[in-house]
């Protein structure tokens, strides 16, 4: 049995990701927990002026996101019903990276999903900030499902490294287990920058002819400046479904989150991304 984490704010884009996590796990037997974290600050004034005196602003919050939860897995159940799906929902009141932390923990969660927020033009970003900061400082791996993006099934998948450390296959499990449900295609974009490492790179070579056999290999070489254009170009030419890598120092990701604004507003990749963690640990925080 799976257990996904699915945190929602109740936006458009994190409900669509909640549809695309039961579509991609149909056939598995899966636990979702549907997760919605409270914070006082998003109790605005105008509706303390509603609340009775015998009500708190707590049980207030937690009860309306209690019924907003109810309905997103009613509205599931009743729409395209999975007898291999169960659903829990939680209301936590709690900092938002903290409650993830600690949900994963308690109920051993093997993968979060979570939306992207989507925007147009100049203002288009990546990522929802709470979705980058799950990415950065949560333990398990996380899905991010792009605005909009609705599922298909997966027949190539892209796993981009510059092969800093050496692989372990339990860091990689989640896209093992992804690939094995749908017979997918697994490309391996070798990137050659300034902190490629050769030595490691033939040591994964390795890892992967052994763990991944039918992997397809393609290589390039980049400077930092081109890095994100080209992974994007890679993503459209190839027809890739989803992206995958490993969250480490130096990594894609790294980057990705230290690079100036307005140049992460002219990147933007439309396939869901998988971030997995380095048994190490994440480097970035």
């Amino acid at each position: 049995m799976k257990t996904i984490l699915l945190p929602t704010d109740f936006s458009k884009n994190s409900v669509n990701a909640i549809h695309y996590a039961t579509a991609l796990f149909k056939d598995e037997v899966c636990k979702f927990y549907v997760l919605n974290v409270q914070k006082a600050s998003s109790f605005i004034s105008d509706d303390m002026m509603t609340v009775s005196s015998s009500t708190t602003i707590y049980a207030t919050l937690i009860d309306a996101a209690k019924k907003s939860l109810s309905n997103i897995i009613t509205g599931i159940e009743d729409k395209k019903p999975n007898a291999k799906h169960t659903f829990h929902s939680i209301v936590d009141y709690d900092n938002f990276i903290d409650s993830i932390n600690q949900i994963s923990s308690k109920y051993n969660i093997d993968l979060i999903i979570m939306g992207t927020k989507g925007a147009s033009g100049l203002q288009r970003v990546l990522f929802g900030s709470n979705t980058a900061r799950v990415m950065q400082r949560c333990h398990v791996p996380v899905l991010a499902i792009p605005d909009g993006c609705s599922f298909t099934p997966l027949k190539k998948i892209a796993f981009t490294t510059n092969h800093i450390n050496l692989f372990k296959v339990e860091e990689l499990k989640a896209l093992k287990s992804i690939l094995e449900i749908y017979n997918a295609k697994l490309f391996v974009l070798n990137v050659a920058d300034e902190h490629h490492l050769v030595q490691k790179q033939l040591a994964n070579m390795d890892f992967f002819g052994e763990h991944f056999p039918l992997a397809v290999h393609d290589y390039i070489d980049v400077n930092k400046k081109d890095m994100f254009d080209t992974v994007r170009q890679y993503i459209i030419d190839n027809d890739i479904e989803m992206l995958a890598m490993i969250s480490e120092k130096h990594s894609f990701l790294d980057r990705l989150f230290t690079r100036h604004a307005l140049e992460t507003f002219a990147f933007s990749i439309d396939v869901p991304f998988l971030v997995m963690e380095s048994v190490s640990g994440k480097s970035m925080t």
